[in-house]
């Protein structure tokens, strides 16, 4: 399993990582800043897994969302609560080719199955408390 990834650790990675990328991605069509479908645009083999913010001592996390005010889940400015959903279930994945930061995991329903991505962005994560 990944290594756990403490909120302290996250915010931590994306500031190097915006540091190291600070201008806008061209390893995708789609824009990342809110959840998306993953796209097809994305090569998927550019991505490598350092982390997650699962913690395995955490048997059932919650499928509590943090969202203030007027934001939904798909909203670009939605905060990045790592202890609510779906970020408590998230993989942090590093893009090779450009050093940018994503949050992965995948949503399962009745039906589908849909991997979802945004990007990780440091003036979003927010450590607030279930």
């Amino acid at each position: 399993m990944p290594e756990y990834l403490d909120t302290a650790t996250l915010i931590a990675l994306a500031r190097a990582a915006e540091a190291r990328a600070p201008g806008p991605c061209a390893c995708t069509k789609t824009p990342l800043d809110g959840w998306q479908s993953q796209p097809l645009s994305l090569d998927e083999t550019q991505l490598r897994e350092i982390g997650t913010l699962l913690h395995e001592e955490d048997p059932e996390p919650t499928f509590a969302e943090y969202l203030p005010g007027k934001l939904d889940y798909w909203s670009a400015g939605a905060p990045i609560a790592p202890r609510y959903f779906p970020y408590n279930r998230c993989g942090v994945w590093e893009c090779s080719s450009c050093g940018r930061l994503y949050l992965r995991y995948t949503e399962g329903g009745g039906y589908f199955v849909d991997r979802r991505i945004r990007a990780l962005r440091l003036a979003l994560i927010e450590d607030v408390s279930l």
